[in-house]
């Protein structure tokens, strides 16, 4: 089992500013955010905008992504128990083998 990514919350913060600029500027500054592989457990990401967001495996037990944006995202393998998606917009996204349990 490969061992996931910690990423600090300074960090995360960087990341999503940098995804914002690439959804607002059509992809063409900032840059994508790849949380891929990434343990996000307990991370509150209320309101955030992850459309289009790299998540594949990520581990999300118990994160709040209550109102989050995360249309077109890619979620495949992501572990979400426990995770409050209360309002969350999940259009689009891509949820094979993701674990909802």
């Amino acid at each position: 089992m490969t061992e996931m990514r910690r990423i600090s919350r300074e960090a995360l913060k960087g990341i999503l500013d940098e995804h914002a600029k690439w959804l607002k500027a059509y992809e063409k500054q900032g840059k994508r955010a790849d949380l891929s592989g990434a343990d996000l457990s307990g991370a509150d990401l209320n309101k955030a905008n992850l459309n289009r967001a790299n998540l594949r495996a990520a581990n999300l037990i118990g994160t709040n992504l209550n109102e989050a944006n995360l249309s077109g995202a890619d979620l495949r393998g992501a572990v979400l128990n426990e995770a409050d998606l209360r309002g969350a917009n999940l259009l689009g996204a891509i949820m094979n083998e993701a674990n909802l349990s």
